[in-house]
């Protein structure tokens, strides 16, 4: 299975056909001159993208649905998250720093199909397979009309439907985009619930001071003009997997107990290590820590923590050491710099620099905490759903979050791990895992 991976990835993008484009605006009008204020954390991740997918089989609920069904609950949706609609400006006022102007211009729906059965498609296990389902559209070089906000409905030969989302980090992280998919879901079943307030991003009166050295979980990189896209060196490629259960626990009694999290970090960080031994292992990782008690308030913001881990020059390389060593060190070595990396915003033009998070070391993204199967409608979950990540840099970045329900073989859930990563090294991590850990 291995070997046919990047051949899968080339059928996949074959496989989506037929895309049609429209926009859906909020029901009622925003209001005249609201702006959304950006804050450092929003600025700083202004580079990435986060995209989700939700899978459901024919015969569902969600599958069932028309198009015009699909879209109706959008207007109202949108009442509620009305800075989604909005497109970025500089003005001149602030020194050219960026805003969402709330103008009500819409979040722009994809309408596509794929030739391949939904059992198909999932059994195919590509390289970059499910981008090809979620739009691909990133701000930029039209800032000014460019969409913080895209859905792609997929419908499959058999019936089954694709939910994808394109969320601009900008706008808030994972949790905020998954409240945001969560709520669209209310709308559809019919039960929507009460109108969330969106306060605006605040941004400090004073700068925050920029630390005496600049945080190690950023790098600053040029970008192309009027376009929000870091430029990579190495062609990225992102793969998902499944660990079962039982592996976890494996896994878990090798980490000497540890969290799920730490337990699969340390596992990819070992692997990741031993493949690039040759020409430096990473001894310093990122790891970006979700903050699942802000999926009570439903709003849009960026409150994750971000910062580093850093493996001492007297500690075994990570590619020799043992998992439960990594782990207790991913568990117990974490630096915060999320305020470094505000001050690093905020100490910088009025424009902000371009910063680089995902991907500047390599990169673990903490998402346990969020309901990743939340979208549900009529009482139906989706069967899959893949978190991945848009603008991720050369060191790659690893996404770890809830798999589907356990089987009834199972005696708990797995969770799903979606890799970014250089093209070549996907494949070389899969096989590494597959042969010596059972993970396929």
């Amino acid at each position: 299975m291995v070997a046919t991976l990047g051949a899968g990835g080339n059928a996949a993008a074959a496989a989506v056909t037929d895309r049609r484009f429209s926009t859906v605006v909020p029901a009622e009008v925003t209001g005249d001159s609201q702006v959304r204020e950006l804050a450092d954390m929003d600025l700083a991740l202004k580079l990435h993208y986060l995209r989700l997918v939700h899978y459901f089989p024919a015969g569902s609920a969600a599958a069932g649905l028309t198009v015009p069904e699909l879209k109706y609950p959008m207007f109202r949706l949108l009442d509620a998250y009305y800075p989604a609609c909005g497109r970025i400006r500089r003005p001149e006022e602030s020194g050219g720093r960026p805003v969402v102007k709330c103008n009500d211009s819409g979040v722009r729906v994809v309408e596509a199909r794929c030739a391949l059965a939904l059992d198909e498609w999932l059994a195919t296990a590509a390289v970059d397979q499910h981008r090809h389902v979620a739009p691909d559209k990133v701000l930029g070089p039209e800032m000014h009309f460019s969409p913080l906000v895209l859905v792609q409905f997929t419908r499959f030969k058999c019936g089954g439907l694709a939910i994808g989302f394109s969320w601009s980090h900008l706008l808030g992280d994972a949790v905020s985009a998954t409240n945001f998919i969560k709520m669209y879901g209310q709308f559809l079943s019919g039960n929507p619930p009460p109108k969330p307030q969106q306060p605006p991003a605040t941004v400090p009166e004073k700068p925050a001071p920029a630390a005496a050295t600049p945080p190690l979980s950023t790098r600053e990189v040029k970008t192309p003009q009027d376009c929000w896209l870091p430029t990579n060196e190495l062609k990225m490629a992102s793969f998902s997997f499944r660990i079962s259960g039982s592996q976890v626990e494996l896994l878990r009694s090798k980490a000497s107990g540890r969290t799920p999290f730490e337990a699969i970090s340390a596992l990819i960080w070992r692997c990741l290590a031993k493949l690039r031994s040759g020409h430096g292992e990473p001894r310093t990782i990122s790891i970006c820590k979700t903050n699942p008690s802000a999926a009570r308030r439903s709003i849009m913001s960026n409150e994750q923590t971000i910062g580093v881990v850093r493996a001492g020059a007297d500690d075994l390389p990570p590619s020799q050491a043992p998992l439960s060593e990594l782990a207790a060190l991913i568990a117990e070595g974490f630096v915060d710099e999320t305020g470094a990396v505000e001050g690093q915003v905020a100490a910088g033009t009025a424009a902000g620099p371009d910063l680089l998070f995902y991907g500047a070391n390599l990169t673990f993204v903490d998402m346990e905490g969020i309901e990743a199967y939340g979208l549900e409608v009529k009482g139906r979950t989706p069967v899959f759903v893949n978190y991945s990540i848009e603008g991720v840099g050369d060191e790659g970045a690893v996404l770890v979050f809830q798999g589907p329900k356990a089987t009834a073989e199972e005696n708990a859930a797995g969770r799903t791990v979606n890799v970014i990563l250089p093209e070549d090294e996907v494949l070389q991590l899969r096989k590494e895992l597959e042969e010596n850990w059972g993970i396929a």
